[in-house]
């Protein structure tokens, strides 16, 4: 892997080398109450991301100006914790440590921030000129992003150091082999490991095909999926060997195995719910699928109403 020389971090306030202090636990009893399906977000919000960690709160990122949105999956209530920086949040996750580390779309960045005060931790420059720094996953050393608009396929790493230490600067890995960009309509979008925790996974939203990444060359290879096809594919979630893959304008969640490699996968259910209107990715807590609906096919306006639901992953 080559290491590019791009702008040194937009913002280092703290670089992080400890685990935060963990959230303080509910108090016993606080979830005997069923947990809310539908949360509402403000008017005007456009969500996108979403990421929950190991407590019962969501955080929803949005396009229209980068805030972050914390929801009490216990209540349904919650309250924007992080202002934006007036460009897009895009896909988000959460690590131990209580660290949100989002994708910043067509502003071409990384943000990490402190999800106890919202502060931004630190900042990142990865993509420059046409750019839509889409989503992020986070590995046992490293946050990697798609880029789904990138003249050529790419991956930005931020790699870790001990303890999760935060780099001063991001990698750049040029991407090659069976994924092509194409110049219509969104590329590389969603990301996850394989279930072996040895490649990535990428959904190409445009072409509806899946990729192995090899994390080291950056060869990519095309998953075998039996003859189907993952059409509008976005955000994605892997539990074991059970991917989801959000089909946001087919408003439908493809749920399929894959093999511990990442090589092979078999799409064994479709979930489908009358509240979807175009869902743009999903987390899980609780035996439950939270999923914002971004509304893309809704004009957005300071007060068009969005929300995130919940489904059962049986749910057909």
């Amino acid at each position: 892997m080559s290491r590019v020389g791009l702008v040194a971090p937009l913002v280092v306030l703290t670089l992080a080398t400890g685990a935060l202090p963990a959230r303080a636990a509910p108090a016993v009893g606080a979830e005997a109450r069923p947990l809310p399906t539908t949360i509402a977000l403000p008017n005007g919000f456009r969500p996108e991301g979403i990421a929950i960690g190991r407590t019962p709160y969501a955080y929803v990122g949005s396009l229209a100006d980068g805030d972050v949105y914390r929801a009490d999956l216990r209540t349904g209530r919650g309250s924007v914790i992080s202002q934006g920086p007036g460009t897009p949040t895009v896909g988000i996750k959460v690590d131990r440590a209580g660290r949100l580390f989002a994708a910043g779309g067509s502003g071409g960045d990384a943000r990490v921030i402190d999800t106890r005060t919202g502060r931004v931790i630190a900042g990142y420059r990865l993509g420059t000129g046409t750019t839509f720094v889409n989503d992020v996953v986070l590995t046992r050393d490293a946050a990697w992003f798609t880029d789904s608009a990138a003249p050529q396929p790419v991956l930005y790493q931020l790699r870790l150091g001990r303890h999760g230490g935060l780099p001063t600067a991001a990698r750049r890995l040029p991407l090659k082999g069976d994924l092509v960009y194409n110049p219509t309509g969104p590329n590389a979008n969603g990301i996850v490991q394989t279930p072996d925790r040895r490649s990535l996974l990428i959904v190409q939203s445009n072409s509806g095909k899946l990729f192995r990444v090899d994390p080291r060359t950056g060869v990519t290879r095309t998953v075998d999926l039996g003859g189907e096809s993952l059409p509008n594919g976005d955000g994605m979630l892997l539990q074991g060997n059970t991917l989801y893959v959000v089909q946001n304008r087919t408003n439908a969640v493809a749920v399929l195995k894959v093999n511990d490699a990442g090589t092979s996968a078999r799409v064994i259910r479709r979930i489908t719910d009358a509240r979807f209107d175009v869902p743009s990715t999903v987390a899980a807590y609780k035996g439950r699928l939270y999923l914002p609906n971004a509304r893309f096919t809704t004009a957005p306006t300071p007060t068009t109403p969005y929300n995130v639901v919940a489904v059962m992953p049986h749910r057909r």
